[in-house]
């Protein structure tokens, strides 16, 4: 059966290994699917909902998100990759869906409030972060989308965008709009634990290891990962549960048996923090290089990045555009 996908990016910062594994990786499985059509948002006009004072951290980092897209393989060609801000269709939805959705709905929201405390908006709240999810439920109707990724975090965003789907059909008595639905990433493909242990990989926490960096950076901070912190000699049986080395092992080495002996030898005493990281190191080194080489290859065109963008954009927008003519007509409101 043939699939519409809308996935997607804030651009604060460049992408890092938590984007590679939630995400970036699936997607690139996804768009080899000739069923499924796929389009990937820079959320420019998201990221500025808790960034309106800092507008250049988003022009600067646009570009560099649209990068690790290229990079990690993602092609123009297989998938619509355009700039939220671009289609001026998104707002004009959202105006017409606010109506459908109350303030204490939004504040119910479980996403939302847990964000709200995380960024420290409690007594001073942009009207644009609380709305967002509303926002978001005209990204994902405005390509017909049957299918939106998301993590466990997310679901009641996802599920705020089905209610404004029902309401909207119920109330116009018509099926302009899709009800999407949930696509979890692959088994033990979801969220990344950051270099320190601490919780998700995260721009915000420093905690994280970037397809840009350099081999230098990726040693610097796989040597600096948290392990085991009982495991003070050589010696000492160490913990592999919560051990970020192994758990990046997991994910990232496919010689899965290797794996399985370090674990072992690890447990029973004998194995040093350091020849595991030094182990991880050459894993990571050999995964990530070839993505580094491509992106540094795009990188020295970006008139060729910005014109993917544009065309994408377009594309996008003539899409968008065929909705929110369907939803006119559903309200009454194409008057000539």
């Amino acid at each position: 059966m043939s699939k519409v996908i809308l996935t997607g990016d804030r651009p604060t910062g460049k992408l890092h290994l938590g984007h590679y594994v939630g995400s970036l990786e699936n997607r690139v499985k996804i768009q080899e699917d000739p069923n499924n059509e796929m389009y990937i948002m820079v959320a420019d006009q998201q990221a500025l909902t808790d960034n309106a004072d800092n507008p250049k951290k988003i022009q600067d980092n646009l570009l560099e998100v649209a990068l690790d897209y290229l990079a990690v393989g993602l092609d123009p060609n297989k998938s619509t990759i355009f700039i939220q801000s671009q289609i001026p269709q998104l707002p004009e939805l959202t105006v017409y869906y606010l109506n459908l959705v109350t303030v204490s709905r939004l504040e119910r929201n479980p996403t939302v409030k847990s964000e709200i405390k995380e960024k420290g908006f409690e007594k001073s709240l942009p009207t644009g972060f609380l709305v967002y999810p509303v926002s978001q439920a005209a990204d994902i109707t405005a390509f017909k989308a049957t299918h939106v990724p998301v993590g466990d975090d997310q679901k009641p965003m996802l599920e705020q965008a089905r209610e404004v789907v029902r309401d909207f059909n119920r109330i116009y008595d018509t099926d302009a709009l899709v009800e999407p639905e949930l696509m979890l990433p692959p088994k033990g493909r979801g969220r990344l634990v950051g270099t320190d242990g601490r919780g998700k990989m995260s721009k915000s926490l420093n905690n994280g290891i970037y397809l840009s960096d350099s081999p230098d950076e990726i040693e610097k901070k796989v040597m600096k990962m948290y392990t085991d912190p009982d495991h003070i000699h050589v010696e000492d049986p160490g913990k592999v549960e919560g051990n970020v080395v192994f758990t990046y092992l997991d994910i990232f080495d496919e010689d899965k048996e290797k794996v399985a002996e370090l674990k072992e030898q690890y447990q029973k005493g004998g194995l040093g923090d350091v020849k595991i990281k030094r182990y991880l190191n050459e894993v990571l080194q050999a995964k990530l290089a070839p993505i580094r080489e491509r992106r540094e290859e795009y990188a020295q065109d970006p008139g060729y990045v910005l014109d993917m963008l544009k065309q994408g954009s377009e594309k996008a927008e003539r899409v968008a555009a065929q909705t929110l003519d369907e939803v006119k007509d559903a309200m009454g409101i194409n008057y000539f």
